[in-house]
């Protein structure tokens, strides 16, 4: 059975060890000594918290891009192709019907992804988070998306977040030298 809370844990425990120790992955991920057991929307609130609270928001923001599960990204990733073969430009690539479907649009010359509802699994019985660092996982996963699909670099950045009280989920996606065919 596909359990998400374990593939979260799983890909937060292994970022943040990479980026510091075991002890501290354990107690970001687990906790300390706590008495009863997290629902989801109680874990992800203090795991975020305690993620917050041992890294500089820098490092929590890159830790929270590392630790995209993936969910998804196959289906994903040939829609992007499919939009991307079809195009010559950034302007061409949004414009299509598919494109605009699946939250891309284009203004001013950039690229943006966005959702009329929080497309996380995790986050489906939080009703609001304090931060937008649960979030970060959504800019990780747009990066490989759209790396991997264009063959270049990609910054992504969240400007809105459903969870954070916005209307809608938003990223700007900002393709570094994109190859087109």
């Amino acid at each position: 059975m596909f359990d998400i809370r374990k593939i979260q844990e799983d890909v937060i425990y292994k970022a943040v060890k990479a980026e510091s120790d075991e002890e501290t992955a354990r107690k970001v991920v687990y906790g300390g000594q706590q008495t009863k057991a997290e629902n989801n929307p109680e874990w992800v609130k203090a795991a975020m918290h305690r993620l917050e609270n041992s890294f500089d928001s820098g490092t929590v923001k890159q830790i929270r891009r590392n630790c995209q599960c993936g969910y998804g990204m196959e289906e994903k990733l040939a829609l992007v192709k499919e939009l991307k073969a079809e195009a010559s430009n950034i302007e061409e690539f949004a414009a299509s019907g598919k494109a605009r479907a699946a939250g891309l649009f284009c203004r001013d010359g950039e690229l943006f992804l966005q959702f009329g509802f929080c497309p996380c699994p995790m986050l489906a019985e939080v009703e609001r988070l304090e931060t937008d660092t649960w979030c970060q996982c959504t800019t990780g996963y747009s990066k490989v998306l759209f790396e991997t699909a264009f063959s270049c670099r990609a910054d992504v950045e969240l400007l809105k977040s459903i969870k954070m009280g916005d209307d809608v989920c938003l990223m700007k996606i900002t393709l570094h030298n994109p190859v087109w065919r």
